[in-house]
């Protein structure tokens, strides 16, 4: 039996996409026993997952600690591990796999850059760009496995298991349909679109459609959340009173509702593994090309500055777009509610029944 650990400590999206290294692995190793070693906030889109035996949770502040990572590449390294996948490649990861002494340490790379240290046996580049509907993350983790073993018919679906109690949720049963989750908070300031443009988004759907909104958000957000709410217009539509804090609470709760409009975050991955439609509002500094899984213009659509600006960021240096990442906001509000109803409006229009046109 082969012993394998999967490395991805990032956000919950992030984690989730990579499941997919779980799901095909075992079809190559089928009695392989694989862990997954993550942050504590992540576990949530992992439970139940039929080809994950075992999860390792840490917090992220304490594994940036030295004495911390010091502890953890000694419990990686006692495990024997045979097989290590580092989808994250960050120092913290890297050192892991250093240490693990595994025979097959896999992990992803910049193109054309040689690594300093032999932290994998195997290291892989990342894909120049996608080739398939599922976006490019998932297409790299899915060659990770392709590149090293013999990979048949390999699944490019992340995949999300209920419980038969999970299933049977039924807080929104009496809810007036149809019920529309909007996230009205990134999961970072860098992802939030500004306030005054997702109250516009809210009062035009509220105003149009005969539906119930409920907004997400973290937990640690919830007094800005309700900020938003204080300015929308018609807030009898607008539920506060039905919220889960937790992800598996989140999942279950999106999985009754009809779909999702957001930010481009855990939530839509999340949606989108629970087959319910999505709409995803990018943040101008993120790589729609890595994330936009499975967008079809029909169940999955989306918005990204760069398609209805192209030339904006031809004008930029390297500085500037190293700014832009760390403050968007300047960008973000060039994506302005008219260009994001131009596209919002015809998906709505596909999955909703208008009551009265805008």
């Amino acid at each position: 039996m082969q012993k394998i650990l999967v490395i991805q400590n990032k956000r919950i999206g992030d984690v989730l996409i990579s499941s997919v290294i779980a799901n095909n692995i075992k079809k190559v190793f089928p009695k392989s026993h694989i862990t997954y070693f993550v942050y504590d906030y992540t576990t949530g889109v992992l439970e139940q997952n039929p080809h994950i035996n075992r999860v390792i949770s840490v917090q992220e502040k304490e594994l940036k600690r030295l004495p911390k990572l010091l502890k953890t590449m000694l419990k990686v390294r006692s495990e024997r591990y045979d097989i290590i996948f580092d989808p994250y490649a960050k120092f913290q990861s890297r050192m892991l796999c250093l240490f693990s002494k595994a025979p097959y340490r896999i992990g992803l790379k910049r193109q054309h850059k040689t690594l300093k240290l032999p932290f994998y046996t195997h290291p892989i580049s990342f894909l120049e760009q996608r080739t398939k509907s599922c976006g490019k993350a998932i297409e790299d983790r899915i060659n990770m496995i392709s590149s090293v073993f013999d990979l048949k018919n390999p699944d490019y679906v992340p995949k999300i298991t209920l419980t038969a109690s999970e299933e049977h949720y039924s807080r929104i049963a009496k809810l007036p349909r149809p019920v529309i989750m909007i996230g009205v908070l990134g999961s970072t300031p860098q992802k939030s679109m500004p306030y005054e443009y997702i109250v516009t988004l809210i009062n035009y759907i509220t105003k149009t459609y005969k539906a119930t909104l409920l907004f997400n958000y973290a937990p640690h957000q919830k007094e800005e959340a309700l900020k938003i709410y204080e300015q929308c217009k018609d807030k009898a539509l607008i539920n506060l009173d039905i919220y889960e804090d937790s992800i598996r609470g989140f999942i279950k709760l999106m999985r009754q509702c009809d779909l999702l409009i957001a930010n481009e975050g855990g939530s839509v991955h999340i949606t989108k593994a629970l087959h319910r439609p999505t709409f995803t509002i990018y943040s101008p500094y993120v790589n729609k090309e890595h994330w936009c899984s499975f967008e079809d213009g029909d169940q999955h659509d989306s918005i990204h500055l760069l398609e209805e600006k192209p030339n904006l960021f031809d004008t930029f240096t390297l500085e500037e777009r190293r700014k832009i990442e760390e403050n968007p906001d300047t960008l973000y509000k060039e994506l302005t509610p008219d260009m994001i109803l131009a596209k919002l409006k015809p998906f709505l229009t596909q999955h909703l029944i208008t009551t009265n046109a805008s």
